[in-house]
């Protein structure tokens, strides 16, 4: 059975900054088969200021397996995991987070990421996340 994971980050951390997502990416890949969403591939792409290293990346992340993340029953989950967040008390600050969210959740993957919004997904929604060590 393949083993999956999605992944995101802030663009800025993409540009040779190391950090505990980073590592972990790397051991990650070195063991085996990793995801990535079409959504975070365009995300962590923009993030690139030297075309050079936009062009590396490109042909690293374009190897990884891939999976379309939108969709009708996934933009209403969202749309539904975003109220019960706000009630809850929690801002998120960006749509494009709750579509990422909500397929991981639903398809039971885990989430690298380095993004405090996410944070109240895996409080309130059992939003899973790979354990980074310390």
């Amino acid at each position: 059975m393949e083993r999956t994971l999605s992944q995101r980050y802030n663009p800025q951390d993409c540009n040779g900054v190391a950090n505990k997502q980073t590592n972990f990416l790397d051991s990650e890949l070195s063991v085996g088969p990793v995801l990535i969403a079409d959504l975070i591939l365009s995300e962590v792409l923009q993030g690139f200021a030297k075309e050079s290293d936009y062009q590396l990346a490109k042909q690293k992340l374009l190897q990884l397996s891939m999976v379309e993340i939108g969709g009708r029953d996934v933009a209403v989950k969202a749309a539904e995991n975003f109220r019960f967040l706000r009630r809850k008390g929690a801002t998120i600050r960006k749509t494009i987070g709750c579509f990422i969210a909500t397929f991981c959740i639903e398809k039971h993957l885990p989430l690298l990421h380095r993004d405090r919004d996410f944070n109240s997904f895996v409080k309130h929604l059992g939003l899973r996340t790979p354990n980074l060590g310390k």
